[in-house]
């Protein structure tokens, strides 16, 4: 199984991961009902913070707080919603590539959901 190597890598992962998550019984609705989220605009977006999370391209400007912010207003995402997504990523992570880069991913997911936990006050 290959490592994950570039953004084309990271946009497939990203299809692979939502088809899993919006089937999900546990957190699926946040991303159907509640964010009413358009995939063909969203998922280039995760590839293009994914790709600049693991390879410094730069090119990804939203503020990844602030929206996660803005969504637990409609919807108060709690510290489980954060332990299922983080599931699911790396089962398709894992299902899918393996090594440094695949790793890393899995490190850093962690630490942006903890980052949004506590800028949410999960952790206050």
């Amino acid at each position: 199984m290959k490592d994950i190597e570039n953004r084309e890598d990271l946009l497939f992962l990203m299809e692979a991961f939502y088809s899993k998550l919006l089937k999900d019984e546990q957190i699926g609705y946040i991303f159907t009902d509640v964010a009413n989220l358009d995939l063909e605009h969203h998922l280039p977006l995760l590839a293009d913070f994914w790709n600049n999370a693991l390879f410094h391209t730069g090119g990804y400007k939203n503020n990844v707080v602030q929206i996660h912010k803005d969504l637990s207003e409609k919807e108060y995402l709690k510290p489980e919603h954060f332990k299922r997504w983080q599931e699911l990523l790396t089962e398709t992570i894992d299902a899918n590539y393996q090594g440094e880069i695949a790793e890393k991913m899995k490190l850093r997911a962690s630490q942006v959901g903890m980052t949004i936990q506590a800028k949410l006050g999960h952790y206050s």
